[in-house]
């Protein structure tokens, strides 16, 4: 039971403008109030405001004297309830507001602003929330004309906290009826000639790429009432984030809700040829739309997906209510309905460790749906239009396992434990019924189609990853040379550098449906040697032709050996190591003319390069520098040799366990998993590559936002989505209001990142209206031995080297376990001396994974808390082959 307490008499009877209702707080000014004023400092057009507190509610309540009658009546039986609730309405009703508030109110109506009509509204604190929204329940009055009016008005709202279905309401949310409070909203009535709901969702379908929108003539009340049925209008996103008109249903709307002279409202039977007639244009809709999508978008970018009132006056779209919606439907495969929805970051953290910014998470809404979508457009499977794979929790980014295992076995009759250790992570395996005969055929057939055309397109894939690499190195040079002149034109050029990435269906092929062969060939190993398909499956594939990524290394290896033959450029390295950063090799010396080629080849790429708020090793090439004299002494001849004996002995070992007929198969498998792994490395670069012009961009930008004082530093673009920074250049959003949003969202970003060390692995929704519940990822087994997933080949013991950024790398001594919370390309040079490799989290696919099955050094990932399970400096054993990582000093 709750023990709160209330003021005897409120501070301020009124709190008059916007600015004060937001300095007030949500217990203060409600839900509703607090939204509202939230978007006007954002930009955003709402209606002046003002607000009656809940201390003027609690003040109103102890007066009268009723407070534990009404608790009293509100803990009754139900069939007791209403009735004891229905008697005390009548004096509630009799009592009028205090003094206080009548003279308030008296000098905020005497103003100029609030000489005509009011709408007087609910703002509960318990109200407007994404947990309860209390639609319907709490009283609202519109077209209130004079003090006496407003003031009974304010009463009536105040006795709506007490219906029986406020009551009901409550009990059946779960919220302690001492906590119950009201404040109350006063606004100018808007002239409305048109008015209606919007959802920056379709809470129908459970789409989030369609919004929804209701209109009819005049007040909105017949919609929100029920009493007409409006035009139903539907937008949907483009891949390149656009509105578009989907479809315009024109509703009967027999009757809308006018204004009387006197006050109040009357629902009218409309004119027959105005009922048949569109509310809105197909423009206004979209205009409509984007003011409702941005504004969701302000309000909550992590979920946008808002229940907004507004109101057309002939001339502009007013915003006079947001609020969560609660109740949204699952877009979800029908198989998939009653089982919950298990988001996880085993497969993102490994390139995305940290909260990402919201020009990224807009981005790769997009870019996760067309890369885990690509190989099953090529099998003809039915897709689940609107589907979304991808979620932002604690600024992280997430995917939707439930789905994601539930493709691959409906598609292409992948078991759901094998998708989940090709994706990494801990997560729980999808339930699925036993497989009919049909299906068993339709995924055959889907096969087929896939395997007929894959090659086709992993050979455009290929041929693409060249083109893209040159378009962005000559859009990079442009842009640098001749930035965009002005808004229009930076909105193009940013609109046609997104979009030339996201139509890039071969490189989206390459990176996202690189696991077929991989997964055929450890089912092949494992086989032939039962328990050790991984371990077998990683050894296979070391060697052979080198990825982009192995290439890299290869390079930055030839380029540390000739910087350290180079006396003048050894001494320049051992100033550096020293502290003295500012000094450079002169213009034309050797060294420094194959570092400019190195970062002409390889500069796109950076650490944690997937940020776009993260720099270039182009822009910041101090880490590539750094870990030259570490290299140096890499032995690539050796390491060559040992990939080869590694790839040779796993042949020989699966090949005699395999049938003669099965051997050469065994050869095919293993040649496609190497090319699909490298397209995969080869299509993230030349996708990287293809992102560096837009980082470009947008710093550009950023700049001359900075100049004109709606940012504070170029750098803080990367807090804006996309949808708000064209807005913005196209002239749809105002740059003044940007101080405030960016504001919102730093504070946002920086808790985030306070957050980040705490945030699960897990998070799972139980469904339609259950609240989102965190799981945190499984403890490790007490004991010496962690078992992970085995994805490097050989065994190996060495010292324990923990190192959370490639930044540390120079603490790495040849030999070393290096053992990281995840990686990327930027970790590469680092693996050229790593003994072996132990990785928090990845999967079979992961980055970590394909580079040390390439290296043929001994790996194991997916060991969630080995960051704190190991001590640095202690001995481990590193064993490929059981996919163990076993303590060696006596700890467990």
């Amino acid at each position: 039971m709750s023990t709160a307490t209330f003021p005897a008499s409120p501070a301020a009877p009124l709190l008059n403008g916007w600015p004060a209702v937001h300095a007030a707080g949500l217990e203060a000014v409600g839900g509703k109030a607090l939204t509202l004023a939230r978007l006007d400092q954002l930009g955003f057009a709402v209606p002046a405001g003002a607000v009656v507190p809940a201390e003027a509610y609690h003040a109103w309540l102890e007066d009268i004297g009723l407070r534990p009658a009404l608790l009293a009546a509100a803990a009754l039986p139900d069939g007791e309830q209403a009735a004891a609730l229905d008697d005390l309405a009548h004096t509630l009703a009799a009592r009028p507001a205090g003094p206080r508030l009548a003279q308030a109110l008296g000098s905020l109506l005497a103003s100029e602003a609030w000489q005509g009509p009011l709408a007087v509204r609910s703002s509960s604190a318990q109200e407007d929330g994404a947990k309860a929204s209390f639609a319907g329940i709490h009283a609202s009055f519109l077209n209130v004309q004079g003090q006496a009016a407003v003031l009974q008005a304010i009463a009536g709202v105040w006795c709506s906290l007490w219906t029986p279905a406020a009551v009901a309401y409550r009990q059946r949310m779960g919220l302690a009826h001492e906590d119950a409070a009201m404040a109350v909203l006063l606004m100018p009535l808007v002239a409305a000639q048109a008015s209606g709901i919007g959802f920056t969702c379709d809470p129908l379908s459970g789409r989030d790429d369609h919004l929804r929108i209701h209109a009819n003539w005049y007040l909105g009340e017949s919609l929100v009432g029920g009493q007409a049925e409006g035009d139903d209008i539907v937008l949907g996103e483009t891949v390149g984030d656009e509105l578009v008109l989907l479809s315009y249903t024109v509703g009967s709307k027999a009757v809308a809700s006018v204004p009387q002279p006197q006050g109040g409202t009357q629902a009218r039977a409309t004119d027959p040829s105005h009922a048949a007639a569109a509310v809105l244009t197909p423009a206004q809709a979209l205009v409509l739309g984007e003011q409702l999508r941005l504004a969701a978008l302000a309000l909550d970018l992590t979920r946008p997906a808002f229940d907004c009132e507004w109101a057309w006056d002939g001339e502009r779209f007013w915003l006079l209510q947001a609020r969560p919606v609660t109740t949204l439907a699952r877009c979800t495969y029908a198989a998939l309905r009653d089982q919950p929805v298990v988001w996880s970051r085993g497969n993102t953290r490994d390139a995305l460790p940290e909260p990402i910014s919201p020009v990224d998470w807009w981005s790769l809404r997009k870019m996760v749906n067309l890369l885990l979508e690509a190989a099953y457009r090529l099998s003809g499977f039915p897709l689940l239009p609107g589907a979304q794979r991808a979620a932002l929790f604690h600024g992280c980014l997430y995917l939707n396992t439930t789905l994601i295992q539930w493709e691959g076995h409906a598609g292409f009759g992948l078991p759901p434990e094998s998708m989940n250790k090709l994706m990494g992570g801990h997560h729980p395996a999808l339930r699925v019924s036993p497989t009919t005969v049909r299906q068993r055929l339709q995924r055959a057939l889907g096969l087929a189609r896939f395997m007929a055309q894959a090659g086709a397109m992993r050979r455009r894939g290929e041929q693409a990853v060249g083109a893209a690499m040159a378009a962005a190195h000559e859009a990079l040079a442009r842009h640098t040379a001749a930035p965009p002149p002005d808004d229009a034109a930076m909105a193009r050029a940013m609109r046609h550098h997104r979009d030339f990435i996201r139509a890039q269906t071969p490189l989206h092929f390459l990176q996202g449906a690189g696991g077929g062969s991989l997964s055929m060939l450890v089912d092949l190993a494992e086989s032939a040697r039962p328990g050790e398909g991984h371990a077998l499956a990683s050894a296979l594939l070391a060697g052979g032709p080198p990825s982009v990524t192995a290439q890299q290394g290869y390079a930055l290896t030839d380029l540390a050996r000739l910087a350290m033959a180079d006396p003048q450029a050894r001494a320049w390295l051992a100033r550096r190591a020293a502290g003295d950063r500012d000094t450079a090799l002169p213009p034309g010396h050797p060294v420094r003319a194959a570092l400019d080629a190195f970062l002409a080849r390889y500069g796109h790429r950076g650490i944690y390069e997937t940020y776009v708020r993260n720099p270039r090793w182009r822009e910041q090439p101090d880490y590539l520098i750094d870990s030259l004299p570490g290299l140096a002494d890499t032995d690539l001849v050796a390491l060559r040799l040992r990939q080869q004996a590694v790839s040779a002995d796993a042949l020989r070992q699966v090949g005699r366990a395999l049938p003669w007929w099965r051997r050469g198969w065994l050869r095919v498998l293993v040649r496609q998993a190497k090319r699909e792994t490298n397209g995969r490395e080869a299509g993230r670069s030349a996708l990287m590559a293809c992102a560096e012009p837009i980082r470009l961009l947008l710093l550009q930008q950023g700049r001359r936002w900075t100049e004109r004082h709606w940012l504070s530093a170029a750098e803080d673009i990367f807090l804006l989505a996309w949808p708000e920074i064209l807005a913005v250049l196209e002239g749809r959003r105002g740059g003044p209001d940007l101080p405030a949003l960016v504001a919102q969202r730093r504070a946002l970003f920086t808790d985030w990142m306070r957050q980040a060390a705490d945030v699960p692995d897990v998070v799972t929704e139980g469904g339609t209206e259950a609240p989102c519940h965190l799981t945190a990822a499984p403890a490790e087994a007490a004991g010496p031995v962690l078992h992970g997933v085995a994805v490097g080949s050989g065994r190996t013991t060495g010292t324990v080297r923990l190192l959370r950024s490639p930044d540390e790398g120079s603490r790495l001594q040849r030999g070393d376990i290096l053992v990281v919370p995840s990686t990327d390309p930027a970790w590469t040079p680092l693996f050229l001396k790593a003994g072996g490799l132990v990785m928090e989290t990845g999967g079979f696919l992961s980055h970590g994974a394909i580079v040390a099955r390439e290296f043929g050094i001994p790996a194991v990932v997916n060991l969630p808390g080995v960051m704190t399970r190991l001590r640095e400096g202690e001995r481990v054993e590193v064993d490929s082959q059981r996919g163990t990582v076993t303590r060696l000093d006596g700890e467990g």
